[in-house]
């Protein structure tokens, strides 16, 4: 039987926690109840944890063995501001897709009005995540940074080191997706590489990214891909480039 799994709030090496509207939404919604058996996330394990009691703002668990994890390649959506409730669902699909971090950037084409509200937005998205993340049995939400300009997105530690590859660990890759790009497919990249370490995906605003914004890019060392002939909507350019990294790692 596939048990319904949590992220723990609060968690030791023998108890975990969910606490809040976190917990109100299995205490009350739910009905959960002593006894019954779920998976919690503790910080980097999956544990088998059994409920030990149950109050309207917080649940408690005794927890059991470790659950096996599957592991794969690391994918980094930078994603351009867009129109939010869009953007909001392309976060709630990507997390479900596995994606580990979310960097939502500022782009030349990010309407005015949305950049400027962009960061107190941060905080819903990194909600949005964590319930798309139970949802989905993941052991982690992904991180999701504060919104940042491509000028600073591009400076960030994972990003500002030269791609690699490495025979043992794989490629290190970085691919911006770029509609004007009339050659290299984002399958084909992925498939040319075998392999891969991690993955670093840059989808643009609607609109695309302009040419000084690819400039940069390829300043910075990253790739260039199509997704194919036609024009995608961000939210669809989005899920559609992390299902295909999904599959090749």
């Amino acid at each position: 039987m596939t048990r319904r799994r949590w992220i723990a709030d609060e968690f030791s090496s023998e108890r975990a926690a969910l606490a809040g509207p976190h917990a109100a939404h299995l205490a009350r919604t739910l009905r959960a109840r002593v006894g019954q058996e779920f998976e919690v996330a503790c910080g980097d394990q999956v544990r088998r944890a059994t409920v030990t009691s149950v109050d309207d703002d917080r649940v408690e668990f005794a927890l059991g063995e470790e659950v096996a994890a599957s592991s794969s390649a690391p994918i980094t959506l930078l994603l351009a501001v867009f129109k939010f409730d869009r953007m909001e669902w392309a976060i709630e699909k990507c997390t479900e897709l596995n994606v580990a971090n979310i960097v939502p950037v500022i782009a030349r084409r990010t309407e005015k009005h949305l950049a400027a509200a962009a960061e107190k937005r941060a905080e819903r998205w990194r909600r949005i995540a964590r319930e798309a993340s139970e949802q989905s049995r993941r052991a982690a939400p992904p991180q999701i940074a504060a919104p940042v300009k491509l000028s600073e997105a591009l400076k960030l530690p994972m990003f500002s080191r030269a791609p690699h590859q490495d025979e043992d660990a794989g490629a290190a890759l970085r691919i911006v997706l770029d509609e004007t790009e009339c050659e290299a497919s984002l399958a084909d990249i992925l498939h040319a590489q075998g392999k891969l370490q991690s993955v670093a995906l840059a989808v643009g605003p609607e609109g695309g990214w302009t040419e000084d914004e690819l400039h940069s890019f390829a300043t910075a060392q990253w790739i260039s891909a199509s997704l194919g002939d036609t024009i995608l909507r961000a939210e669809t350019a989005a899920i559609a480039a992390v299902s295909i990294a999904r599959a090749a790692t």
